[in-house]
C-alpha cells in the first residue's frame, strides 16, 4: 500500500469520477486507474462499484477512506514539522472560507497574506459549513474561515469577532428611508434567503423564530448576489452580512442597519487541535483576525 496509491484512493472517492480524479491529482487516468486496481489486489477487495456514470465505494471502500484521510494527512503534517525548522515562514497552507465570507474577505486577505509571506503556496477552497468542517478534521484544510460550526475533539473555533447582519430592501420600498430598523418592521414582507445548507439562512431562521415572525419565503438561492438581485428587482427583503454591503455594490438596493439589540453572526476561524499547527497557519489565523475585526461595527444607511 503506497502514499501515492492512497491519495488517488481519495480523490476518486471525492470526485466519484475517475477522470475528474486524474484531473483534480495531475496524472494521467490510466495511470490513476491501474494504481486503483493495483491497490484492491493488494487489500484483496474491489474498493469502488463502477456505474455507468459514476464511481462509488463499496463496503471495504468506505472502511479504508478514513484511514486513507487520516495517513495522508499525517504525512502532510510530517512534512510541515519538518518545514517549522526553517527560519521563514514557508511551505503549503490549506485555507478555507464558507460562500458568505469568501468572496469579500479572501480576495484582500488573501493578497496581504501573500505578500507578507510569499514562500507559502495557498490553496483555496470554497464550500458550505458542513463540506468545510469535514475537510478540516480530516486533514485537507488546516484553517478555514466559518461562522457558526460545532465543536468537536477534532474542530476548535477560534473566535475573530462578530459581525452585523443588515436589512437589504428595494430603493423604492417604504422602509428605504428609515435610519434604522426594527425585526418586527419586515415582518409582512416577503423574504428571499440562502437555501437551508447556508449557515447564514438557518441564523435568520432562527433569528425571526425568536421574534415569532413567520415571512413568506419566496427565494431560496445559492448565492448573495442573486439575492441581491432579487431584492433591487422587487421580489422581497433579505438579511445579509455587513461585509457584504462593504465589499460589493448591490445596485437598486438599501441596506439599513437594525436599531440595538443588533442582530450579528459569529465569525470563527476553524482548525483541527490534533493536527500539527505550522508558523503559516499561525500567520493566517493574524492575517485573518486583523481583517475580520468588527471593533466599529456601526454603518450608516447604504443607498447603493
Amino acid at each position: 500500500m503506497e502514499f501515492h496509491q492512497l491519495r488517488y484512493f481519495v480523490a476518486v472517492a471525492e470526485e466519484g469520477s475517475f477522470s475528474r480524479a486524474a484531473a483534480k491529482v495531475r496524472v494521467a487516468q490510466p495511470s490513476l486507474s491501474q494504481q486503483i486496481r493495483k491497490l484492491e489486489a493488494e487489500v484483496g477487495q474491489r474498493l469502488f462499484d463502477r456505474l455507468p456514470r459514476s464511481v462509488v465505494l463499496t463496503e471495504a471502500g468506505r472502511c479504508l477512506i478514513d484511514y486513507a484521510r487520516q495517513i495522508l494527512a499525517s504525512v502532510g503534517d510530517a512534512r510541515r514539522c519538518v518545514d517549522e525548522l526553517k527560519d521563514v515562514v514557508a511551505g503549503k497552507l490549506a485555507v478555507g472560507a464558507i460562500p458568505t465570507i469568501a468572496p469579500y474577505v479572501l480576495p484582500e486577505l488573501v493578497g496581504k497574506f501573500q505578500n507578507h509571506y510569499p514562500d507559502v503556496m495557498l490553496e483555496i477552497v470554497e464550500d458550505v459549513t458542513e463540506g468545510i468542517a469535514r475537510r478540516v478534521e480530516a486533514g485537507e484544510l488546516d484553517v478555514a474561515l466559518v461562522s457558526t460550526c460545532q465543536q468537536t475533539p477534532s474542530l476548535r473555533r477560534g473566535p475573530l469577532g462578530n459581525e452585523p447582519l443588515l436589512a437589504l430592501v428595494p430603493e423604492a420600498h417604504s422602509l428605504a428611508k428609515k435610519t434604522l430598523v426594527e425585526l418586527d418592521d419586515l415582518k409582512s414582507q416577503r423574504f428571499l434567503l440562502l437555501h437551508e445548507m447556508h449557515c447564514l439562512s438557518q441564523q435568520v431562521h432562527h433569528l425571526l423564530e425568536a421574534r415569532r415572525l413567520r415571512p413568506e419565503i419566496a427565494l431560496a438561492g445559492s448565492q448573495l448576489s442573486t439575492i441581491a438581485n432579487m431584492v433591487a428587482a422587487g421580489i422581497g427583503v433579505s438579511i445579509v452580512p455587513q461585509m457584504m454591503v462593504k465589499q460589493q455594490a448591490a445596485p437598486g438596493c438599501v441596506s439599513l442597519p437594525f436599531a440595538p439589540p443588533v442582530p450579528e453572526r459569529d465569525l470563527n476561524l476553524l482548525y483541527n487541535p490534533l493536527r500539527f499547527q505550522s508558523k503559516a497557519a499561525a500567520a493566517f489565523r493574524q492575517e485573518a483576525a486583523a481583517a475580520l475585526s468588527y471593533e466599529d461595527s456601526s454603518i450608516a444607511p447604504n443607498a447603493e
